[in-house]
């Protein structure tokens, strides 16, 4: 990396100029097997037990939003990227970083969130650490937490050709979310964040299937930046219908107004799943009956051309290229 390059908020947004942090910086110093991957979580034996392990901090704002707040954020992100590499999640760290005169009321509701989500997820949370800065060095609060599960289905498998893409339901409801939740913008949407525990909706999917080939919660760059770290330096691509990706209305209107593309939009609720033809039906049948995947879809296949890349076939006939997304289209939204 160029040696005056500064670090800007783009670099924290999930897309190219995070990937190009990653591979340039933390993976060229901290290269190793398990690492190398880059995976949502890292696949680690001990004692011929398969483990994932996870981390991953929080700094959202505001720490209310309709829907969650950062501790139910937090709980359920660290939960997912562990759901999503075929493990079931059951401990957790909390690490709270907290700004001198924070209040201690607002403390104690996101605390009782976490035990709350916790709780949901079916998950413990058994260590810890808390610091304090000075006013005006630590922007309220962050925390950091930590996950770690036993794999009991192996993810990835090889995709290929001719397998189907499905997402449980409808994109870009938290982004929007916490766009509306920091006002200045004269728009009335009644609209909540999807923030959840996806593990119980994914452990369900294991008893119908066993050709899921990929999972991954679309957090930070959305969609279409799950799909381009995908099909990156593979010999397939994936195409998309643009009719059968479910948007909220509300979640349309506000990328129309401010010119957001809901394919980029975070989630924190949602889970992309790439499965074999033969057991697409089964696995959309279990997804449906859940609660959190009434709303699922099949959006899209694996395809042979064009490699490497990522296509939507437009509701007007057209294809249009979805490439990786460069820079946040929001910051500080998980």
């Amino acid at each position: 990396m160029d040696n005056d390059q500064k670090i800007t908020l783009g670099h924290g947004s999930g897309g190219r100029l995070t990937r190009d942090l990653i591979r340039q910086l933390f993976l060229q110093n901290f290269d190793n097997c398990f690492l190398a991957p880059l995976n949502d979580s890292a696949i680690l034996e001990i004692g011929g037990v398969k483990l994932a392990f996870t981390t991953d901090s929080h700094v959202v704002q505001p720490l209310f939003y309709p829907g969650g707040d950062i501790g139910r954020l937090a709980v359920c992100g660290t939960v997912n990227d562990l759901a999503v590499m075929g493990a079931a999640p059951h401990f957790l760290s909390c690490a709270y970083i907290i700004e001198e005169n924070f209040g201690f009321e607002t403390l104690e509701l996101i605390t009782r969130s976490m035990a709350g989500a916790a709780l949901e997820a079916g998950v413990k949370i058994v260590t810890g650490d808390t610091k304090v800065v000075e006013h005006g060095k630590g922007d309220g609060l962050f925390i950091n937490t930590a996950g770690i599960g036993k794999v009991v289905y192996e993810l990835p498998k090889p995709v290929k050709p001719g397998d189907k893409i499905l997402v449980n339901g409808p994109i870009g409801n938290h982004e929007i979310a916490i766009l509306i939740a920091r006002g200045g913008l004269d728009i009335k949407v009644d609209l909540q964040s999807d923030c959840a525990p996806l593990n119980g909706l994914i452990s369900s999917l294991w008893e119908v299937s066993d050709q899921i080939r990929f999972m991954r919660d679309p957090t930070r760059g959305g969609l279409a930046t799950v799909l381009n770290e995908l099909v990156t330096g593979q010999d397939f691509g994936v195409l998309l219908f643009e009719d059968q990706i479910p948007v909220l209305e509300s979640v349309q209107g506000v990328c129309s107004l401010l010119g957001f593309d809901p394919l980029y939009l975070a989630n924190e609720g949602k889970v992309v799943i790439i499965v074999s033809p033969e057991q697409t039906d089964q696995v959309l049948d279990r997804m449906l009956a859940h609660p959190l995947g009434k709303d699922a879809r099949i959006i899209g296949e694996i395809v042979n051309t064009p490699s490497e890349m990522v296509c939507l076939r437009t509701i007007s006939g057209g294809i249009r290229i979805l490439d990786m997304l460069t820079a946040s289209q929001l910051p500080r939204i998980c």
